[in-house]
């Protein structure tokens, strides 16, 4: 369960919190009804962000190593960061994804998506297969991000690579010879970082101008290409293959009987891309009737929370717009909560608008496939053929 809980039923009989143990031994509380998930995200002297970035399998000393030797270093920034430097270093990321500045790519995005659909289409008619992921999906967050924050001079390819990378490096279980291809991906990647943050214009020129240190800049362009366009790319890919199996929902977008922001957040809440998230017990405390020691490790299981019957009315099925959809925690809650939520669900909104009219008539070749995984999905493929008209008709 631990590395995919994303996969299977919701048990709804598991307790509100419950211990388990990871393949190394480490015990991790695990937070499964939405109060409690919002009460520990909302409270983060209580319940520390420190150990967002502690790596899942312990990182072997050859694998730091290749770290060090790149210079890799990342310091408290954003997600992992609980102390006072972490609302000026917020403002300056929030003020780079401002809504106004979000809805001013809508018109763009929309005309590249809908130019990547009419060739998906011309491509299913011409009884070729499509891959959403690959074709679609994967690099029209990056694009759009670069369009609002200045980003260094690497091919969408090296960016992707390195995302996953980090992704894996910090959240899989991984044995050691893996943990070393990572760590020389990551660090690599890491120095293009810091050379391009030396003299980068845009966020990082607002950060340097702030008083932040490079090591700062660096942090939080990090952050941004995982969490600000992997974590999206993802979710396109979650979103259309739900999609793909929900006939009434397809139609009643095609007719306009329920909006597409309401089919995103119904998205959000059943098929979010970070599914578990971490925080550390400061102190001493309760939580759920459960004692919980200083330094333990909470995990709080936000899909699960999506699903939570004391919140939604049908907590399974997928049915935008009904009661609570929109309550879900897929951007996490409190000081914390995901700074690029408005760019992520516009992106999401484009992309479903003009891309659930391909999928009727169509068959999954391949649906997403998701490795093993703390708390990010990292979907690979989504390939779709035009159904024959047998199969059509069945």
């Amino acid at each position: 369960m631990l590395f995919r809980s994303w996969q299977g039923p919701v048990e709804r009989s598991w307790p509100d919190v419950v211990p388990v143990r990871d393949q190394v031994g480490v015990r991790h509380l695990v937070v499964t009804r939405h109060a409690l998930v919002r009460q520990v995200l909302g409270d983060p002297d209580a319940w520390r962000p420190d150990n967002a970035l502690d790596a899942v399998t312990p990182i072997p000393v050859a694998a730091l190593r290749i770290l060090a030797r790149h210079g890799f270093r990342l310091p408290p920034t954003l997600a992992n960061n609980g102390g006072p430097s972490h609302p000026g270093i917020r403002s300056i990321v929030a003020a780079a994804l401002h809504p106004h500045r979000v809805a001013e790519q809508r018109p763009w995005l929309t005309a590249l998506v809908r130019d990547r659909v009419a060739g998906l289409r011309a491509t299913l008619r011409a009884g070729r297969e499509v891959d959403l992921y690959a074709d679609l999906a994967a690099d029209l967050p990056l694009l759009v991000l670069a369009r609002l924050v200045d980003l260094p001079p690497a091919g969408v390819d090296a960016v992707k690579r390195f995302a996953r990378s980090a992704l894996e490096l910090f959240w899989a279980p991984v044995d050691a010879d893996r943990q070393r291809e990572l760590a020389d991906t990551v660090g690599r990647f890491h120095r293009v970082l810091r050379e391009f943050t030396a003299t980068g214009a845009g966020l990082t020129a607002e950060l340097r101008a702030a008083g932040h240190p490079p090591d700062v800049l660096v942090g939080a362009l990090f952050f941004l290409l995982v969490a600000g366009q992997e974590t999206t790319s993802q979710f396109l890919t979650l979103l259309l293959h739900r999609l793909h199996g929900e006939a009434a929902t397809l139609a009643a977008l095609a007719d306009g009987t329920v909006s597409v922001d309401d089919v995103v957040e119904e998205g959000l809440r059943l098929e979010p891309p970070i599914v578990t998230w971490r925080r550390t017990a400061a102190r001493d405390g309760v939580l759920g009737g459960v004692p919980v020691p200083a330094g333990t490790s909470v995990m709080l299981w936000l899909a699960r929370a999506g699903r939570d019957p004391a919140v939604v009315a049908d907590p399974d099925g997928f049915r935008p717009g009904q009661r609570g959809s929109r309550r879900h925690l897929a951007f996490g809650a409190g000081a914390h909560r995901c700074v690029g939520a408005q760019l992520s669900r516009m992106e999401a909104a484009v992309v479903a608008a003009e891309a659930a009219p391909l999928l009727p008539g169509t068959t999954v070749v391949r649906p997403p496939w998701c490795p093993d995984n703390l708390s990010f999905r990292m979907p690979d493929a989504f390939v779709l053929r035009a159904a024959t008209p047998a199969r059509a008709a069945a």
